[in-house]
């Protein structure tokens, strides 16, 4: 028998590739921290000597989750403006607060605090937009998680930069020391949107993504606000068309929202290869609008689901937000059929690690891929019986339901109990910097 590390045995196995295929009395042996084998149960008995088995008799196991766009340190802001429009959110809440408190430490104790949410929820990958990215990196480093950490952007200072120039130079220190040797982190240019960076800074960044083959990860067309007052500027362009025209639009494009677009700018995103990172809770909490991203799929474009920070969502719950936009992409095209179950799995899974340029890596079970993947119990009022397992993991499941989360065959998270955070301590921390943020 071949000794490996890990024996996974759950009642269904749920590899996202092939879409819709559900297995049963099917084991998946892990080593090295890759998927190795998925195979019959039986058969796997008689086959592997595992050092770790995982008996999961009432659980699903999936793909962890990719959490497409979030700004995770603002974990430590959730609920501080609710029920705002978001150019009132942002100028007269959100970037006060930020200013007045924002810090390192503040960003540490943020990510953490994320980290564990996400864990809890089954994510195993976000693509991360915030100050002090260089603490992002740190925290998911020590944490397990697997990240793509934002080089942030924009014209204006902040706790982090003075200008565009110091961004940039700031980002690619944070790249080269505490990114680019990290095995599970990945950078990304973060420009932070067209209202708030010119074209210059927007120039250099598509020529440093295009050398360092680095993707560009970008808030587009979040309100209609925005698009009107970009036609209204002298530039008189929509904020789509100008980016066209920077050459920023491609495979390597991450645009964040789009609420509002054009059926021939879906179209480009379709023709251009542009990965589209649609967060509707956050959009629909702020009014914001809805991403047509039933259209945007039959164009070809790639469409992931994200969260958006907890400030303006207000979780990082990926289960919630694969069925809402599968729901509310069923309601805005008045037609059932767009984003069945099957793809709503796929927009938080497989689609985001495309976005990121990790679906070689992750995003499905697939024999030669990395082992990261979550356990959810199905054993509740909620979820019982189980006719269709992708039905109730797309439309019934709560994250509550997660039991076990990996990462490269590192356990996150057994039976429920995080091994990689400390979870009171990181509840206590945050207890403290409400305190500060309400005293401010």
């Amino acid at each position: 028998m071949q000794t490996i590390d890990l024996l996974v045995f759950p009642k269904w196995l749920v590899p996202i590739e092939p879409a819709g295929v559900a297995l049963t009395e099917h084991a998946m042996a892990v080593a090295d921290g890759r998927i190795v084998d998925i195979l019959p149960a039986d058969f796997a008995r008689q086959t592997y000597a595992p050092r770790d088995t995982l008996n999961l008799p009432d659980h699903a196991v999936m793909p962890g989750m990719v959490n497409g766009h979030t700004h995770s340190a603002m974990a430590l802001m959730r609920g501080i403006a609710d029920d705002l429009p978001l150019m009132d959110w942002l100028n007269h809440h959100i970037w006060p607060a930020e200013g007045a408190v924002v810090s390192r430490a503040y960003c540490v104790d943020g990510v953490r605090l994320a980290c564990a949410e996400m864990i809890r929820s089954g994510t195993t990958c976000f693509n991360d937009m915030y100050f002090f990215p260089d603490a992002t990196a740190e925290v998911a480093a020590a944490t397990g998680m697997r990240a793509m950490i934002g080089l942030l952007l924009i014209d204006f200072p902040t706790a982090w930069a003075s200008d565009a120039d110091e961004y940039i130079r700031k980002g690619l220190d944070v790249y080269e020391n505490d990114i680019r040797r990290q095995p599970l982190l990945r950078a990304a240019f973060a420009p932070h949107a067209p209202y708030t960076v010119s074209d210059g800074p927007l120039l250099k960044i598509r020529a440093l993504a295009t050398e360092l083959g680095l993707p560009i990860h970008m808030h587009v067309h979040e309100t209609a606000d925005e698009v009107d007052q970009a036609v209204a500027s002298p530039d008189a362009r929509r904020p789509l068309a100008r980016l066209k025209a920077l050459d920023l639009l491609g495979p390597d494009f991450i645009a964040v929202h789009m609420t509002q677009l054009s059926d021939e700018e879906i179209a480009d995103c379709g023709r251009l290869g542009v990965s589209i990172a649609h967060c509707p809770e956050s959009n629909l909490k702020l009014a914001s609008g809805i991403a047509p991203i039933a259209k945007l799929i039959a164009a070809g474009a790639n469409v992931m689901v994200g969260t958006d920070g907890a400030a303006s969502n207000n979780d990082l719950d990926m289960f919630a937000e694969l069925r809402t936009a599968a729901l509310l992409a069923k309601g805005s095209s008045g037609d059932p059929r767009a984003v069945p179950a099957a793809v709503a799995l796929k927009l938080a899974t497989i689609n985001g690690a495309k976005a990121l340029g990790l679906d070689a890596e992750i995003g499905s079970l697939t024999v030669g891929k990395s082992a990261d993947f979550i356990a959810i119990d199905l054993n509740h009022a909620s979820t019982t019986p189980v006719y269709d397992v992708i039905s109730t993991l797309a439309y019934a499941v709560g994250r509550d339901q997660v039991t076990d989360v990996f990462v490269a065959g590192r356990a996150l998270m057994r039976d429920r109990r995080l091994l990689t955070l400390d979870e009171p301590a990181v509840l206590a921390k945050a207890a403290e910097w409400r305190e500060k943020i309400v005293g401010r």
